[in-house]
């Protein structure tokens, strides 16, 4: 039983000659009461009790002084070393402070009545405190990580990588894994970088996000997919297309191109490379989709001087058709320069217009291109050119 205090005076000499009893019956009851301070290291223990303590202490300034309140962050959590606040939840915290009140309480209980509304006031301002440091460490490790994530989208997309690369990404939580694909569009007034992040999880891909200018530019990675039920084997990989498509509302108007998928997040400068110079040449195409994949801007791209698509257009079209067959070769030309009829090509070639659909087929069977389609055409006839100026010889003559 507390005795009897008449003044404030007396309220605050008795307060501070149990202090050092309240400290010791608070670290008492942590251990009895919160599991997870008997499992920390001696430590962080020790640091946990310098925090409880140096409450008590800034109670009893505080209640000689209540002005004394926007300093109790700075007193209180100022014993703590900087490493306990990323080890010790807000949760955890709120409940030190729970104990540590409901101590004092009980120390205090039949004393002056001024004391317990003391005390209530003061647990909520430490509360706010609480909360106001975990806010502002959370602040600045957002800050961290998004100069952080700049600084990796940017050797990304220079290409310029350095030992220290694998551990930034991983410092970031990357959860992708195997292809990666970039994504390369117009930057919005206002971006929703949660959204953008939020919808990635639900396809299970994960995003880093750079703005380069007014360019907004996503690193697309396949998360580990979750299982489902009814897919014994695991479940199927989202195209990155359709995770582009998902990912489109967080750009800003314009262009929306995807580069080529690369085997592994340190190559995907090569996906960058190829998206940022379809997003260049993309007005280029009348009706061109959104999003877009940059290598159906292979004909632009190769006007413009870029010299992944001309290489892309002859080791993908030119030198696969003409190491299978110089007869699929010359068949494509002639179709492409006869404007694609069929009647046409058969005459030059004197064959039935049936071997050149078979032959047409076989060309898209090759290579994955259908000669048929308008857009596809465009694709293939400019390998053909590229290809055949790569040529020592000049280019294939008909017969």
């Amino acid at each position: 039983m507390a005795p009897a205090v008449k003044t404030k005076e007396q309220t605050l000499a008795w307060l501070r000659a149990i202090s050092g009893e309240l400290a010791t019956a608070t670290l008492k009851r942590l251990d009895d009461t919160l599991s997870w301070y008997g499992e920390m290291p001696p430590g962080r223990r020790s640091a946990v009790g310098l925090v409880a303590q140096a409450g008590i202490t800034s109670f009893i300034h505080w209640y000689d002084d209540p002005t004394w309140t926007p300093w109790i962050a700075a007193d209180v959590f100022g014993a703590a070393p900087r490493e306990l606040l990323r080890s010790v939840s807000l949760t955890q915290t709120l409940q030190l402070i729970r104990v540590t009140v409901e101590v004092v309480e009980d120390r205090v209980r039949g004393a002056d009545e001024t004391v317990r509304e003391a005390i209530l006031l003061y647990s909520r301002e430490i509360a706010f405190a609480a909360a106001d440091v975990y806010a502002r460490a959370a602040e600045a490790r957002g800050l961290w990580d998004a100069r952080l994530e700049a600084l990796v989208v940017d050797s990304i997309l220079s290409g310029e990588y350095d030992d220290e690369l694998p551990s930034r990404i991983a410092a970031l939580g990357w959860h992708g894994h195997g292809e990666v694909s970039v994504l390369v569009g117009t930057a919005p007034k206002m971006l929703d970088v949660d959204m953008l992040r939020r919808t990635a999880r639900h396809l299970d891909a994960d995003v880093l996000i750079g703005v380069q200018g007014s360019r907004l530019v996503l690193v697309i990675g396949r998360a580990h997919p979750t299982p489902q039920a009814d897919e014994p084997f695991g479940a199927t990989l989202t195209p990155f297309l359709d995770i582009a498509t998902a990912l489109e509302p967080g750009f800003g108007d314009g262009y929306l191109v995807l580069g080529h998928q690369v085997p592994s997040l340190v190559e995907a400068s090569r996906s960058a490379k190829a998206a940022l110079a379809g997003f260049a040449v993309a007005r280029s195409w009348r009706n061109a989709p959104r999003p877009i994949l940059a290598d159906d801007l292979l004909p632009e791209r190769a006007l413009a001087g870029d010299p992944l698509a001309r290489a892309t257009l002859i080791n993908r079209i030119y030198k696969p058709l003409q190491a299978h067959s110089t007869e699929l070769l010359a068949t494509l030309w002639c179709y492409l320069d006869n404007g694609r009829s069929l009647e046409a090509t058969a005459r030059e070639l004197f064959v039935h217009p049936n071997t050149v659909r078979y032959r047409l087929k076989r060309v898209s069977e090759v290579i994955g291109w259908d000669a048929t389609g308008a857009r596809e055409s465009l694709i293939l006839q400019a390998a053909l050119i590229i290809g055949s100026i790569a040529e020592p010889d000049g280019p294939l003559r008909r017969r």
